[in-house]
């Protein structure tokens, strides 16, 4: 596939790109494969091995130094220590309770203390025990609302835009799939570096961490999408974590990176995340239940249980501290499942066994002892050395913490301007359409063959009364298939939720960007499509053949669409799922459609619900059309035969013979239209007023959803 770039930046760099150089990594057997659980349990992973199985992380890889560095070093990683850490969440009250009810409070982390330093800090415990809301405290991407405690940078509170500072993988691989991955990380430098770096600066460092990803082979490759399979689960994963290391972060946080993927492909993905470690990073991960080879390669090891911390120091050491509180690991165990075993209560990892078969068979017994675990663990922990060393270490850092104010509220920072922002984002969101064909061939089609179809149903209308009623069934359809056309909006925000919400917190760019692209790009689909229906239907109806009317009819309907559009997104963006918003905004239509003036005589619709029609779109378009269409026609010009009697009608009549309209200007009249220049023209007031509104409330929409955890 051809690759397609992207708006390039000639400006010059003020900032320095890391230096990743290393020496050449040595070549390897083929089948050198990850440390198996056979090697020692206690042996820690040496540099040597380390060294050994880069090549596994960088298959036919070897590591050359950056060459946008220009020799600069690599910033190296920064000590997060957190103190007195507690997060509480509000529950919901119970609908039963009928108001009588508090709310009540649920807590999810418990008077957390520790300390994590450069290197590979891993975050372990049961599912449900609060690693990954952890985790999210440390990155500063929590809801700060029940938040307690203190997290430091190198001894100073954290920035307000710390999380824009930092790099954050998240559990489901949020990159745009339909891209390549060169495209994504191109994108990423062109966001995440200053808009002074060069952008051959920008460009050498996507390649090396191209290279220094083992991605090289895939570089030119879709990611992949729902349709369309592309790169391998582990490759995705690098693509993300490449994603955040385009700016060089002293921190790099990641939330389960193995989740989906083979225990092969997971080794990798941690392999290479222990070769950033070994450079000065501060890499700090949550991990559910990892395989020994992986276990191995942590520096620290943090175990939770229940939003408590049982254990928090070297991950080496974890084993000595479990041995001596009475939990001895097997020879040939898992530590990782050992301790998730000790954790829930599994009682074959007891030093003593029970006495006999019934007491293993004693459920209440087991149920006691396993509430006691916990409180064992956590009683034990406290007396612990690691306890008291990291207890000490703490009391320093707040003794020696910088007399830096706490930021009062946290703040998102950009790198680069809003336009460059919006140039970027519209390349990317047009890139994403033109790449995925049935994006823009379905609606196409659609309208293509729907144009043909009523153009043949109302082929050649006439001047006469059956002209007439054909003129206006044809005029209302057109009006309420842009309606109903555009419910597939209802997607636009919804389905890049994820992505969005990420790459907003991370900085890449502002919401007013992300909501321009978005509309931008759809605007623009849908006036291809609509020009295209227009041509089709206008032409073979036999509207009226002037080329002030086409305008009119044309931008008219454009007009129709934008506003249902923008209604479409002002009612879906803060919606979780596609089929809610589609039935609400269905609902909307329909009634907008029993109101547009073909279904009631609207001057008879009593006065409580008059006021509907200024509320509907179909109306505005349908009248627009109709005074475009209608004013100057004449439909009484031939013979009409009545009751056997036939007259002659004048071309010039102005007046209904035997209950015929016989000018388009009555048929207006009936219709309570006001057919002047200004009746025409303010139904397209109104719709241009109806779509600034409705992307107004979609936008304060999109500005105030939730975009933390």
């Amino acid at each position: 596939m051809s690759e397609v770039c992207g708006p390039a930046d000639v400006t010059q760099s003020d900032r320095s790109v890391p230096d990743q150089s290393q020496a050449p990594e040595p070549a390897v057997s083929p089948d050198l494969r990850c440390p198996s659980a056979a090697q020692t349990m206690t042996e820690p992973i040496s540099r040597n091995d380390l060294e050994m199985t880069n090549v596994i992380a960088n298959p036919m890889v070897t590591s050359q130094p950056d060459p946008a560095t220009n020799g600069s070093n690599q910033q190296g990683g920064s000590t997060v220590s957190f103190h007195n850490i507690c997060y509480t969440v509000q529950l919901k009250r119970d609908l039963s309770c009928q108001g009588r009810c508090r709310r009540t409070e649920r807590e999810i982390l418990v008077d957390l203390n520790g300390i994590m330093k450069p290197g590979l800090n891993a975050i372990l415990g049961p599912t449900g025990c609060g690693k990954s809301s952890f985790l999210d405290i440390l990155a500063a991407r929590k809801d700060p609302s029940g938040l307690s405690g203190e997290v430091l940078i190198d001894g100073a509170p954290q920035p307000p835009n710390f999380k824009c500072l930092s790099g954050y993988v998240v559990q489901d691989d949020v990159v745009m799939g339909a891209l390549t991955v060169r495209q994504n990380l191109r994108f990423s430098a062109a966001l995440r570096l200053p808009k002074s770096v060069p952008q051959r600066e920008k460009e050498a460092r996507v390649n090396h961490l191209i290279t220094e990803l083992g991605l090289a082979h895939v570089a030119d490759s879709r990611v992949g999408t729902e349709l369309n399979r592309g790169i391998s689960g582990g490759e995705k994963k690098r693509t993300s974590i490449g994603m955040e290391l385009i700016m060089d972060p002293a921190v790099l946080f990641l939330d389960e990176p193995t989740t989906g993927l083979d225990a092969s492909t997971a080794c990798t993905v941690l392999l290479l995340l222990k070769r950033m470690a070994e450079k000065g990073k501060t890499i700090i991960l949550s991990i559910h239940q990892p395989r020994y080879s992986i276990y191995r390669l942590f520096d620290s090891l943090t175990l939770m249980v229940s939003g408590k911390m049982v254990y928090h120091g070297p991950a080496q050491s974890a084993l000595v501290h479990f041995n001596k509180i009475g939990y001895q690991c097997d020879s040939n165990d898992n530590p990782a499942d050992f301790f998730l075993d000790v954790i829930n209560g599994n009682f074959t990892a007891v030093t003593s066994p029970p006495v006999n078969r019934r007491e293993v068979l004693d459920f209440d017994a087991i149920s006691r002892a396993r509430q006691n675990i916990k409180e064992h663990l956590l009683t034990e922990y406290i007396k612990a050395e690691d306890f008291s060393t990291t207890k000490a270490e703490l009391e320093r850092i707040i003794k020696d913490k910088a007399t830096v104010p706490r930021p009062k509220s946290r703040t998102v920072t950009y790198n680069s301007p809003f336009f460059h922002q919006l140039r970027w984002v519209v390349w990317r969101t047009l890139l994403n359409l033109m790449l995925q064909p049935q994006i823009w061939l379905a609606p196409l089609g659609v309208n293509i063959f729907l144009s043909l179809l009523v153009g043949a149903v109302f082929f050649g209308v006439k001047d006469d009364q059956s002209g007439l009623q054909n003129r206006t069934g044809a005029l209302f359809f057109v009006t309420v298939h842009q309606c109903f056309s555009t419910v597939a909006a209802a997607e636009l925000f919804i389905k890049e939720r994820k992505l969005f919400i990420h790459e907003y917190i991370s900085g890449y760019y502002r919401v007013s960007v992300y909501f321009l692209a978005k509309m931008l790009s759809d605007i623009t689909l849908r006036s291809i499509v609509i020009s295209v229906f227009s041509c089709i239907v206008y032409f073979m109806i036999g509207f009226k053949s002037t080329p002030e009317n086409f305008s009119i009819f044309l931008l008219t309907l454009l007009l129709v669409s934008y506003t249902a559009t923008a209604l479409t997104v002002a009612v879906s963006a803060d919606q979780n799922v596609v089929s809610v918003a589609n039935i609400l905004m269905s609902m909307c239509f329909v009634v907008m459609m029993l109101f547009s003036g073909l279904l009631v005589n609207l001057p008879s619709v009593i006065v409580g619900l008059s006021w509907v029609k200024y509320l509907s779109i179909p109306r505005y378009g349908f009248t627009a059309l109709k005074i475009n269409e209608f004013v100057g026609l004449i439909f009484c010009e031939d013979t009409v035969t009545h009751n056997g009697t036939t007259s002659s009608i004048l071309a010039n009549c102005t007046m209904s013979v035997r209950g015929l309209t016989c000018t388009g200007e009555q048929h207006l009249e009936y219709q309570g239209i006001n057919y002047s220049d200004w009746g025409l023209w303010q139904n397209h007031v109104a719709l241009m007023v109806m779509t600034i509104l409705f992307q107004s409330v979609a936008y304060l929409k999109l500005r105030f959803i939730k975009k933390f955890s």
